[in-house]
């Protein structure tokens, strides 16, 4: 299985950006849990957004609620993030995650339960 994120960059404060996934080699894309985290240096890395791919389920962070939106394609094997209203504080490099449903027990922003990682994609604000 190959995540590979894209949309990265850096952008004003108000402004927006939207992150891409594609997922490679991975049977089951259409019943699982994707989502993306992010991580500054130091800090843990913490869940942002979770989508449920067969029925589309959505799940965000406190702190992003309103202002990212996380959308799938299950046709194009692809996550995506639209973040807008971008803050300083959204400044951190972006990892796209996926792992079985959530039916299976753990939780969408748990690192320890995340099956696969993407490389990541910087965002400063």
């Amino acid at each position: 299985v190959q995540l590979v994120e894209s949309g990265g960059g850096s952008v004003q404060a108000g402004g927006s950006l939207r992150l891409s996934c594609v997922a490679s080699g991975y049977t089951y894309i259409s019943h699982s849990c994707m989502g993306w985290f992010r991580q500054v240096p130091g800090k843990d890395r913490e869940g942002v957004a979770g989508i449920e791919t067969g029925d589309g389920t959505t799940y965000y962070a406190d702190s992003v609620k309103g202002r990212f939106t996380i959308t799938r394609d299950n046709a194009k094997s692809t996550i995506y993030l639209e973040m807008n209203n971008l803050e300083p504080g959204d400044t951190a490099m972006y990892y796209c995650s996926g792992r079985g449903p959530l039916k299976y027990g753990g939780s969408w922003n748990n690192p320890k339960d995340i099956n696969f990682w993407g490389q990541g994609t910087q965002v400063t604000v």
